[in-house]
């Protein structure tokens, strides 16, 4: 099968040598042709995932046509704010029967759309899935094994993407809760964030396990309201994303978290990472989400507080552990 693959940061990089060493036909194409240049001639991503060969059978489009004409699957691997951008660039040049598999995880500002959300307004026939789960770029690139779950509406979509994705280290599983899925991974790395601003601050495990323990409770409550099945922040897209994006140096969020709890100012954070930080964005839009939906989500409050500059992290933890008593559970 020839796959294309819209984005050449380290996950589409990652990807495209995973499906590369499966025997599938892949083309990669970046906006960034200095990126693409580089990467043709060296047969290394160094910006992004350096140190890791990248598979020889890859080859490097010279246009984003010629990266996703012909192809079975055309995987956008962009930033959460260009999804929407990438895809309408694309579709002209895709087949009809192409499937659209998004590795993005964010929510999109000013519409508050899901990705999936914004791929059905622009191409509401096209067959959909979203990948999602603990799978850092460095690791699958280095064949660490890896399990991650892909969700469709259409069960014959899933099936066929876990099928080209399938290798001996990289386990797919698939479900339908497309909602469930992408806001795991969208709303996983706000809560990184916040564990990286714990470690920087000098905090222990405690805090984390409590930020950690908490997030996802937040982070079911929003997507229980949204319509999103509440199991799924209980599995690979929501716990198990959560738990390696909060654990990781490979998690951009966290690192640019812990500047930010060292005393570095949130944009100067961000600036240091070099690469997109997810939760940012994510931040704003889920706490507009909260407000809009009536649901409370004070550690997504907080962390927006911090990153926004309005209070120091100090302020905002003083805030978050003298709330008002709450149960956890509480049977009648």
């Amino acid at each position: 099968m020839r796959i294309g693959i819209i984005g050449a940061g380290s996950w589409g990089t990652a990807l495209a040598n995973l499906l590369a060493g499966n025997g599938a036909d892949i083309c990669l194409w970046d906006v960034d042709r200095e990126l693409l240049n580089d990467i043709s001639e060296t047969r290394e991503n160094k910006k992004y995932l350096p140190g890791r060969f990248v598979h020889e059978a890859v080859k490097i489009a010279d246009t984003e046509e010629d990266c996703v004409k012909d192809a079975g699957i055309v995987v956008t691997a962009v930033p959460s704010q260009h999804f929407r951008s990438a895809l309408s660039l694309a579709l002209p040049n895709m087949t009809e029967d192409a499937i659209i598999v998004n590795v993005s995880k964010g929510i999109e500002l000013g519409s508050l759309m899901t990705l999936s959300k914004v791929a059905k307004e622009i191409a509401p026939e096209r067959r959909f899935a979203v990948l999602s789960g603990p799978s850092h770029a460095e690791e699958v690139a280095d064949g660490m094994p890896t399990t991650v779950t892909v969700a469709s509406e259409d069960p014959e979509t899933a099936g066929a993407v876990q099928d080209v994705f399938m290798a001996e280290r990289f386990r797919v599983y698939t479900q339908s809760d497309v909602l469930g899925v992408e806001l795991g991974g969208a709303l996983k790395n706000i809560i990184a964030l916040g564990a990286g601003i714990s470690d920087g601050m000098g905090y222990g495990d405690n805090t984390k396990a409590a930020l950690m323990t908490r997030g996802i409770t937040e982070m079911a409550r929003l997507g229980q309201r949204m319509g999103a099945n509440t199991e799924t922040f209980y599995g690979l897209s929501g716990i198990g994303d959560l738990v390696v994006t909060c654990t990781s140096m490979h998690s951009r969020n966290r690192r640019c978290g812990m500047m930010i709890g060292q005393g570095v100012p949130p944009k100067e954070a961000i600036a240091n990472v070099g690469m997109i930080v997810e939760g940012i964005p994510s931040a704003e839009a889920a706490r507009e989400l909260a407000e809009k939906l009536g649901v409370e989500m004070p550690i997504t409050e907080a962390i927006c507080r911090i990153v926004s500059g309005e209070v120091p992290p100090d302020e905002a933890l003083s805030a978050l552990m003298t709330r008002d008593k709450k149960h956890e559970h509480w049977k009648k």
